[in-house]
């Protein structure tokens, strides 16, 4: 097997004119669709089975109890009062960014080893941070950017908006690095290496540095949103 049977890029799979631009469907946008459609089926088919087994919990309904548990309390635990108001958005970020790290063991190209994707979660953050800012300081955020002096004002702009961009380079460096890694694996090493060893690399990359990734992704929206209500 040669490099060409390994390709991380990301492809253009159809083009076409709107307005007189080019758009593109590409390999990002195909892979982002089978996350959220699994995504979909996988709540469609725990609801099913939490329903139909109400009163007699089985396997099913206990595990996503335990995880919606575990979910809430996290949420909980780094938002304090303000939880409630933001469960539902951190617990689906966190299922869609580990899917999509997780996309790798599948054969996909993981929607988060595209900037365009992470940069897009981290500003959404980031505007949940600011109106939380906003919402709770009002006209006081000027007083805030001038802190401790007035000519600190540049550098506490360029703090804010270095926010977004710091998180969203961590998810998608991580992420690149391990769908390169593991290109380069089956790109350059004899036939014999890419049996067996590649399923430690897997586990590695794409499932444990996957879930820490998660993890570190959504603990900093919570604890960013959190603080700005102090």
């Amino acid at each position: 097997m040669g490099s060409s049977d390994v390709d991380f890029f990301i492809h253009s799979y159809y083009e076409f004119k709107l307005f007189g631009t080019t758009l593109s469907i590409n390999t990002t946008m195909v892979t982002t669709v089978i996350v959220c459609l699994i995504l979909l089926a996988l709540i469609l088919f725990a609801r099913h089975e939490i329903m139909k087994n109400y009163d007699e919990p089985n396997v099913v309904q206990n595990v996503v109890e335990m995880i919606v548990e575990k979910m809430d309390a996290m949420v909980e635990n780094n938002m304090g009062i303000h939880a409630k108001k933001y469960l539902n958005y951190v617990e689906a970020l966190m299922a869609f960014i580990f899917l999509s790290n997780i996309s790798g063991l599948f054969g996909l190209r993981p929607p988060t080893a595209d900037f365009g994707t992470t940069f897009g979660l981290a500003l959404i953050t980031f505007v949940m941070i600011e109106y939380a800012w906003i919402k709770t300081k009002g006209f006081g955020i000027i007083k805030d950017l001038l802190d401790p002096f007035p000519i600190f004002l540049p550098i506490n702009i360029i703090s804010e908006f270095a926010t977004p961009v710091s998180m969203s380079l961590r998810l998608f460096g991580n992420v690149t690095a391990g769908t390169i890694m593991l290109g380069l694996w089956y790109a350059l090493m004899p036939w014999f290496a890419k049996i067996g060893i590649p399923a430690f690399l897997h586990a590695y990359f794409d499932f444990f540095s996957g879930a820490i990734q998660t993890y570190v992704f959504g603990m900093l929206t919570m604890v960013f949103v959190a603080n700005r209500y102090e």
